[in-house]
């Protein structure tokens, strides 16, 4: 099987080669490329590239069409028309340039000819700082060395270590970037003083450059390994006044260093030991406390390094009796005329006072006059209460237990505070220095000075009631103070009462006021019942409660409500939006083309029953200027009524009209010319004596045909003509003419109007100014039809009827 695996990674090495020399060969078929002097040059140097072609690998026999095209990467640099091309490059960079030779034929691509790789660096420079190491006894030796500026070229390094003997080690690198290297021997401590001697040299196609040599012997270079199975020991379980540290290393070791430090410290503590032979005793540890430890190694005091730094040991240490002893302070209240009650507190001890957990206290009540001892209790608070007698003198001890031992007991004397009033501190004051603390300050008692002993500041929260369960809190102040900063369990916004005792032997006095820590100072006046509250937010929900404030402190908090305010709207973003709009909209409607345009379209909008009263074209100034003649023929009342009562048909009345010779000129609307036919058309100022002619007078054979070409003109102008009545001048009803007179082919129109002749003339006189075209847009009717009061029979001829424009009149 291995023999077969072995054939097989043959062959495809074989293959890989047969591959990479075809590639080589078919890369450069139709010509070369040569670089002098080198391919590696210096940098700042000059080289001469030269692109030839092979026989027969031009484009044709002929030189001129081959055209040699030389790239630098893939800008071109030189060209030359021929079956070869020589240029000269300067000024290439740190690196490698790739220049490539391409062949340019007409009416074809470019054809890669052949390229060069030009690699550009600098000498190596001389290595620096070699230094050699052996990690251990057991190790080998590995050196490291600065290599210098990188060369850009491939660079060979070379480790060479002689020693005693002649005896000679080299180790290669060609590594672009080495700079460390390990022999892989080890020198043992037969010879400790023997030396050896070790150089570097550096190599590349552009020079050499070798170290300065480097002289050591074996406790020059040999590192200790750290030491390591670190452990402490107590010699005595109940006390740390003597502990020893052990630790192993290797057997040349000749000097330790030690150093230990607190867990919560950044401070170590260093020792120093010869020939500690893997222990050493260390004396000045605190009791109950965590500890760290290391340890390093060396083989010699002045040669050689010392070892990396042990892994580091924790461990505590024991505990022992509490020292030091504890501060106590006590409370009295009269319950009746003979109990009196006895509330004592203490602080606790310190860390390095307690020298490990505190299990207990012990308090000792004892009547002095006596000697006996009344109470002894064990409490794991730090207060304790107790009832007493009024009669006789008492004193109390208390102490701390811990797993070693009980702390010196502090005792004190049970005694009114406040008898003695000649020891009174006065002019107590309290002045808030930030939220948290408040500055205390008095004058000493009136008394000899040299009998106040101490000082004692108790503070505590003010309560309006029961006041037994607030925690105690003070302090401590020899008698050359005369002030005290307190910020022990100080809160915000609070107030406090504070006294402030002087102590003798037997006696003390005492003096309070009250303080409170930084606020909002609010004046003292007449509260008001109403206060504005700015910056709230709509659609929120707050929660309002009151306090009062005097002097003595705040009162505890009223009802709470609950409100809300609604949103209300924002007058300046509507208001602007509004005024913006407006500017825009009045410079739109002051433009002449808007206002027409605006004008056709409420036109257009506005229904045909809200138009007004369709004018008379009689009242025109047309047809004042011009009045039209015209006969108006009356009816016989009698003969009316007979046709109305008659149940048939009436036959139709013809009625004819006598045109006088008068030849109006009326004008038409829109500035048109008034047609001129025949003889004219009547005016209004026929009498009724000419009505009453014109309709038993025949008229003459040919005059109906000019006649209905007249009327009908006049019937057209007055159709199309809708005019509004002026002021002056009100509406009348469209002129009546008589049914006979109109020429009909039915009796009443003409069929063929559109195509009787007619003949403009054109006018000289000035038009009257038109109204705007009226567009209809509504589905009501422009006038409305009234109805008729009384009936007529079945058929109805015109000669009954008046017609306006808005009304059907009998």
């Amino acid at each position: 099987m291995a023999h077969t695996f072995r054939r097989c990674s043959l062959a495809l090495i074989f293959i890989t080669m047969w591959l990479l020399i075809k590639a080589k060969i078919d890369e450069c078929k139709r010509g070369d490329v040569t670089v002098k002097p080198s391919r590696v040059i210096l940098l700042g140097s000059t080289v001469n590239i030269s692109c030839s072609l092979k026989p027969r690998q031009g484009c044709s026999p002929y030189s001129r069409r081959n055209k040699l095209i030389l790239y630098k990467f893939d800008r071109r640099i030189n060209f030359h028309h021929g079956h070869s091309l020589n240029a000269q490059v300067t000024g290439l960079p740190l690196g490698t340039t790739l220049f490539v030779c391409k062949l340019a034929c007409i009416n074809s691509d470019e054809i890669q000819i052949c390229g060069a790789e030009i690699l550009v660096g600098v000498a190596p420079e001389q290595p620096q700082n070699l230094s050699c190491i052996q990690k251990g006894e057991q190790g080998t030796v590995a050196c490291t060395w600065e290599r210098g500026q990188d060369t850009h070229l491939y660079t060979e390094y070379t480790l060479q270590l002689s020693g005693p003997k002649n005896l000679t080690w080299q180790k290669q690198c060609k590594d672009h970037y080495c700079d460390y290297l390990d022999f892989g021997i080890n020198l043992t401590p037969e010879s400790p003083e023997s030396n050896f001697t070790a150089k570097v040299t550096a190599v590349n196609s552009l020079g050499s450059s070798s170290s300065f040599p480097s002289t050591f012997t074996f406790l020059d270079i040999v590192r200790p390994l750290p030491p390591w199975d670190i452990r402490i020991k107590f010699q005595k379980a109940s006390s740390v006044s003597r502990c020893t540290l052990y630790w192993r290393d290797e057997g040349l070791v000749l000097l330790n260093r030690l150093r230990y430090r607190p867990s919560n410290s950044r401070h170590w503590n260093m020792v120093n030991v010869t020939e500690a032979r893997g222990r050493h005793d260390l004396l000045d540890l605190k009791p109950f406390t965590e500890y760290e430890f290391q340890i390093s190694s060396k083989l010699h005091l002045y040669k050689g390094s010392w070892s990396d730094w042990s892994e580091t040991l924790r461990a505590q240490t024991p505990e022992e009796e509490p020292t030091g002893m504890l501060d106590v302070w006590y409370m009295k209240r009269h319950i009746d005329y003979s109990r009196q009650q006895i509330s004592l507190f203490w602080k606790n001890l310190s860390v390095s006072e307690a020298r490990g957990k505190i299990l207990h206290y012990q308090v000792t009540l004892q009547e002095l006059t006596g000697g006996k001892v009344m109470t002894q209790n064990i409490t794991g608070h730090t207060s304790w209460t107790t009832v007493i007698s009024r009669t006789g003198n008492w004193a109390v001890a208390v102490s701390a237990a811990n797993s070693k031992g009980n702390s010196l007991p502090t005792r004190i004397n049970i005694m009114n505070l406040c008898e003695a009033g000649l020891l009174a501190p006065h002019q107590v004051s309290a002045n808030s220095e930030s939220m948290d603390s408040i500055l205390v300050t008095w004058q000493p008692p009136r008394k000899d000075l040299s009998a106040v002993q101490e000082y004692v500041v108790e503070w505590r929260q003010l309560h309006p009631g029961d006041d037994t369960q607030i925690p105690l809190n003070w302090l401590r102040s020899p008698p050359y103070n005369v002030s005290a900063l307190i910020s022990e369990n100080i809160k915000p916004y609070t107030c406090y009462e504070i006294r402030v005792y002087a102590l003798s032997e037997d006696q003390g006095g005492c003096s309070s006021i009250l303080g409170n820590s930084k606020h909002k100072e609010i004046p003292y006046r007449v509260s008001q019942n109403s206060h504005p509250i700015n910056s709230l937010q709509p659609r929120v929900t707050y929660v309002l409660w009151m306090t009062a404030l005097t002097a003595a402190g705040e009162s505890s908090q009223g009802n709470e409500r609950e409100f809300c305010l609604q949103g209300k709207a924002n007058w300046m973003a509507f208001v602007a939006p509004s005024i913006c709009i407006a500017i825009i909209m009045v410079g739109i409607f002051s433009t002449h083309y808007f206002q027409q345009k605006l004008s056709v379209f409420l036109a257009a909008l506005r229904p045909q029953w809200c138009s007004r009263e369709i004018p008379d074209p009689a009242n025109s100034t047309c047809a004042k200027k011009y009045p039209i003649a015209e006969e108006k023929t009356q009816l016989p009342l009698d003969r009316l009524l007979i046709d109305w009562s008659m149940p048939e048909d009436p036959e139709p009345l013809v009625i004819s009209e006598v045109l006088h010779q008068v030849t109006p000129i009326v004008r038409r609307p829109h500035c048109s010319n008034w047609p001129q036919r025949g003889k004219g058309i009547q005016g209004h100022q026929a009498s009724e004596k000419d009505m009453m002619h014109s309709a038993s007078s025949p008229p003459p054979p040919r005059a109906l045909p000019a006649e209905s070409r007249q009327l009908v003109d006049l019937y057209k102008v007055l159709e199309s003509r809708g005019s509004y009545p002026k002021p002056e001048n009100p509406a009348s009803p469209w002129t009546v003419l008589p049914a006979g007179n109109l020429p009909t082919h039915e009796g009443y129109l003409p069929s063929n109007i559109d195509d009787l002749p007619s003949h403009e003339v054109p006018l000289t006189d000035s038009l009257e100014e038109l109204e705007p075209q009226h567009i209809s847009l509504s589905v009501f009717p422009s006038s409305s039809l009234h109805p008729l009061t009384f009936s007529y029979g079945d058929k109805l001829t015109l000669d009954q009827l008046k017609m306006r424009c808005d009304s059907l009149m009998l």
